[in-house]
């Protein structure tokens, strides 16, 4: 910071600053300390991401990085000031990039006409993606007389609606929940996605593309454009006056690994360096005022981004001797004559939103559950023909070919099926009972598990618990001491814990969170407010691999603290045990992280018992931790996320605290789809050695990991591999997995046992076997053992022939590699590791349970019972049956997309109230217009159910002009309409239920 703001200081007082027209720094951290340094002193940034590909590298999964790119380098050609420098990152800047030319935009203005045809064609070759729905920068969908749009560099995307071709309305939508604001807009622009080529100029360079030798899964102009763009790219440094850091200098050796298609070096070694600054310091005050008060005959500056900041440290706005900015600008130096102090935080740039719009992507075969047929495989959507009137149904298939159709208005009756991954389905037989019979034992268990958590929570509700006194001070300064700042997720569990352990009743709560989110800070200050109150503390985890990383790192975290610490697990010696438990009983022993070994552990003064994965402990060993005392505060920690029902069935009973948002010092991993062979992973792994490095391989057959161990040996000699996997004995893989921390081997081959509960932050390349025969649940959650410190992860989803493999496989990889499919990809995943985070909570016990019933049915079953014992009523589930001989459906006409109309069908056929079904007519015709006949008749057809719900009504059929109305008592009423048309029929059966 102090080198760049001295060197461009210099220059601005020389009145020289627009002679930098180029910055080369090394990295983002460094371009964004570097823009806002140009920024206060007057001048325009614009800065390029940091793009750490290597030539020839399949770029769906840097497409963020380039997008970035495309966008900023379009503003700074645009931008005609003579104020502006660009600011770029050493990597980025030694590619050639896009010439000005390549940079185009357009306008769609109100009333405007579109040739349909000819903007397809434009957008194509500007690298829109076409989609279904618009869900991030760079996509397009077109539904009719409906243009859905997101521009590079937009957080919202524009809704076109044409009457024939010319523009009627435009408006902005969000593209999380699809929903476009009220006000129309005149106009907007629309810029490349990629560059803008004319057709000639894609085809040409689409045509290179596909004769390169590469291992890119996909071969387009998205993937390997870049890298074929002849004369339309530049290397800038030849045409702009540069200037370059002296940490970006020292990059250069690392970025010419890959000299290929490099600038020559030399030209980088001529750029004037930016040398070491003699004049400035960096500075970090603590008191703000009192430093200010030394340095009063310096000019003094205070940036802020708000004036609330300024008060809050007790800084007087009208103090004539401080210069105010309000900006969210990060500058802190001193100088000979000057002070600049920020009050602004670093708010780190989240490269991915979170997605509220959940596509439950049914797949052709996949297995569903129905709440009273069982599990049958799903196949498809089908019109059927019934009394000269056109309906949609859904196809389930049971055994013996057995099928069993669903009308789509009662799809809430089908559930997708969700197991453990391992875990394949049964198929069920229709018409049998047995299911019924399955459910009533599930039931049985079910009613016990939920009463013992019940009357466990009303035995400790009577009990007083521990008060702790929470030394706000001391929490403060320890807060500080990590180093990083707390996500509002932490803060608000923190809060909730504190509240628990000084409110006087027992704590029995709950903390929900992936692995690395921060679940260990959060419970370091539940132990930390309990020691220095004067009580005891102990950690209990299921293995010794997790106690160990435990200790290491609270054992660090407390040493300014002056606590002392012990671990017990299965490794310390008779002699230590006596030592540590004597040492706890006498209370000069504070904490203690162990294993089991702490089932027994006694002291007076013990009043938190924080368990780690608490779902790997069986019940009888959750109660002996319990009965250590009776008024013991217990907090538990789980890796997986619990259901949102299961959560407010269970905080009635317990505290429950959820962290859904990663600390922003986490870096994305990086994901590529490749067709597997030997050299590629031989790259892989000698690129993750090179950076010193470990990988795991992930190869889902206990039969040939061995010769899959030898394969790997063979193809990179030298290196060090071990295996774990189910039927290893968990003492003995326990070994394996620290050997692995410690760096004894380099590449653990494993099943797909290692998705969760380990967390190595050396191992930072994953490479998955046969990726294409996981589920995206599962590929999420083994992407998510990398990338777990400050070191860029890299997962590689690796196919054994992609000619042979569905072209819904290579949909779903590619949409996980670039991350652009976001409703397929993280929602979903999510979604199943949420039904599976409640069935964690019940414990293993009941995987048998689960397997057969799947986990939505068991949790739901389970949140009946608990509800039921809570003394809440529950209203049994109604249905009606809607025999009406009319047309409702919604039309492929409407809506071509099977999944999008799947998704609405799911949606619509889950409506209860009249708010809810008018709320999703509305959405449906502002993302895809007027409805059609057959699919207002459908929207109807769920107000008839939702009417009829209401009045207990079991089933309404039509005859001619007859309709019929079956009560839950079995009476009948018969009307009649006033003819046998569709319009008619409805408008009558309405009126019946609307009396």
């Amino acid at each position: 910071m102090k080198n760049i703001y001295e060197f461009l200081k210099s220059l601005q007082n020389e009145k020289r600053l627009k002679e930098c027209q180029l910055l080369i720094v090394n990295d983002d951290v460094q371009a964004q300390i570097a823009s806002d340094i140009v920024t206060y002193l007057g001048f325009k940034p614009f800065v390029l991401s940091d793009f750490r590909a290597n030539f020839g590298d399949d770029l769906l999964s840097f497409s963020q990085e380039l997008q970035e790119i495309t966008k900023n380098l379009s503003d700074y050609y645009k931008y005609k000031k003579e104020n502006k420098i660009l600011i770029s990152p050493i990597r980025t800047i030694s590619f050639p990039l896009p010439k000005e030319r390549c940079f185009d935009e357009f306008t769609i203005n109100f009333a405007d006409n579109i040739n349909i045809e000819e903007f397809k064609s434009k957008l194509y070759n500007w690298g829109y993606y076409f989609v279904d729905i618009v869900t991030s920068e760079g996509e397009i969908s077109i539904r009719g007389d409906i243009i859905d749009i997101c521009p590079l560099g937009s957080e919202l995307g524009y809704r076109v609606s044409l009457f024939d071709d010319e523009v009627e309305s435009i408006r902005k939508f969000d593209i999380e929940d699809q929903k476009s604001q009220k006000e129309e807009i005149e106009s907007f622009s629309i810029n490349p996605a990629f560059l803008a080529l004319d057709e000639q100029t894609f085809e040409d360079i689409n045509e290179k593309v596909q004769t390169i030798s590469s291992d890119a899964f996909v071969k387009d102009i998205h993937s390997l454009g870049f890298w074929y763009l002849g004369d339309l790219a530049q290397y800038l440094p030849q045409n702009l006056n540069s200037f370059i850091t002296q940490e970006a200098l020292s990059e250069l050796d690392e970025v010419y690994v890959f000299e290929e298609k490099r600038v020559n070096k030399d030209k980088f070694l001529l750029t004037p360096q930016i040398y070491s600054s003699k004049n400035y310091q960096e500075i970090n005050p603590a008191n703000i005022k009192e430093f200010i008060s030394f340095h009063k005959d310096k000019k003094i500056t205070i940036i802020s981004n708000s004036e609330a900041k300024v008060k809050s440290v007790d800084l007087d706005l009208n103090d004539k001797n401080i210069k105010y900015i309000f900006e969210n600008l990060i500058l802190n130096l001193i100088g000979d004559d000057e002070v600049i102090i920020s009050l602004n935080k670093e708010i780190k740039k989240r490269r991915k939103k979170k997605v509220k719009l959940v596509l439950d992507e049914l797949q052709y075969n996949d297995f569903v559950v129905h709440e009273k047929h069982g599990i049958g495989q799903y196949k498809g959507i089908e019109p059927v023909v019934v009394m000269g009137a056109k309906r949609d149904f859904v196809i389930l298939q049971y055994q013996g070919e057995d099928k069993l159709l669903i009308p789509v208005e009662n799809l809430d009756t089908i559930d997708r099926y969700v197991a453990d991954g391992s875990s394949y389905a049964i198929v069920d037989k229709l018409g049998r009972g047995s299911f019924a019979k399955l459910k009533e034992k599930v039931k049985d268990r079910l009613f016990e598990i939920a009463n013992d958590i019940i009357r466990l929570a009303a035995a400790r509700e009577l009990v007083n618990g521990i008060k702790i006194d929470i030394n706000k001070d001391l929490i403060s300064t320890f807060q500080k001491t990590s180093g990083f700042a707390y996500t509002k997720d932490q803060t608000r569990s923190i809060n909730e814990i504190f509240s628990d352990l000084s409110s006087g009743k027992v704590m029995d709560r709950l903390l929900s969170g992936d692995v690395g989110f921060g679940k260990t800070e959060v419970a370091m200050n539940a132990l930390l407010a309990v020691i220095s109150s004067g009580y005891q503390a102990i950690f209990v985890c299921p293995t010794t691999l997790l106690a160990t990383q435990h200790f290491h790192s609270i054992q660090k975290r407390f040493e300014k603290f002056d606590i002392n610490i012990a671990k017990l697990d299965g490794k310390t010696s008779a002699k230590e045990k006596t030592s540590i438990k004597k040492s706890f009983e006498n209370g000069s022993l504070k904490m203690i992280i162990g294993t089991h070994s702490l089932l027994d552990i006694k002291s007076d003064d013990l009043a938190l018992v924080i368990i780690d994965e608490e779902h790997k402990f069986g019940v009888k060993q959750k109660e002996k931790l319990k009965s250590l005392r009776e008024d013991v505060h217990i907090f538990s920690m789980s890796a997986t996320p619990i259901p949102r029902t299961l959560n407010l069935a269970l905080s009635k009973l317990k505290g429950m605290s959820s962290l859904l948002t990663p600390p922003s010092e986490r870096l994305g991993v990086r994901t590529f789809v490749k067709e597997y062979n030997d050299k590629l992973i031989k790259e892989i792994i000698l690129r993750e050695k090179r950076r010193g490095g470990q990988l795991f391989y992930v190869h889902n057959n206990i039969a040939s990991i061995e010769a899959k161990k030898k394969d790997i040996e063979d193809i990179v000699p030298n290196i060090k591999v071990d295996i774990i996997h189910s039927q290893i004995k968990p003492d003995k893989a326990e070994k394996i997995i620290e050997a692995f921390e410690n760096k004894e081997f380099d590449i653990l081959l494993a099943t797909s046992i290692v998705e969760s509960g380990i967390h190595l932050p050396n191992a930072n390349s994953i490479i998955i076997d046969g990726a294409d025969r996981f589920g995206i649940a599962d590929l999420h959650q083994l992407r998510g053992r990398v990338g777990r410190s400050n070191k860029e992860g890299y997962c590689y989803y690796v196919v054994e022939d992609k000619k042979s493999i569905t072209q819904d496989a290579v949909k779903r990889l590619v949409a996980l590699e670039s991350n652009s499919y976001l409703g397929s990809g993280t929602a979903l995943a999510h979604q199943d590791l949420e039904i599976r985070g409640g069935g964690n909570i019940v414990g293993v016990d009941q995987s048998g349970h689960i397997k057969q019933i799947g986990y939505g049915l068991y949790l739901k079953m389970l949140e009946d019972t608990l509800a039921t014992l809570s003394g809440e009523k529950t209203q049994d589930k109604k249905t009606v049956d809607i025999k009406l001989a009319i047309s409702a459906y919604i039309s492929q006409e409407y809506i071509s997309e099977d999944r999008v109309r799947l998704e609405l069908y799911r949606r619509l056929s889950k409506v209860t109230s009249k708010e809810e079904l008018y709320t999703i007519e509305e959405e449906m015709e502002d993302r895809f217009g007027k409805p059609d006949i057959s699919t207002k008749q459908f929207i109807e057809l769920i107000l008839i159910k939702i009417l009829a719900t209401q009045k207990n009504i079991q089933t309404i059929s039509s005859y001619e002009m007859n309709i019929t109305f079956v009560k839950e008592n079995d009476t009948k009423e018969s009307i009649k309409s006033s003819s046998k048309d569709d319009d008619d029929i409805i408008s009558a059966t309405l009126g019946y239920l609307r009396r």
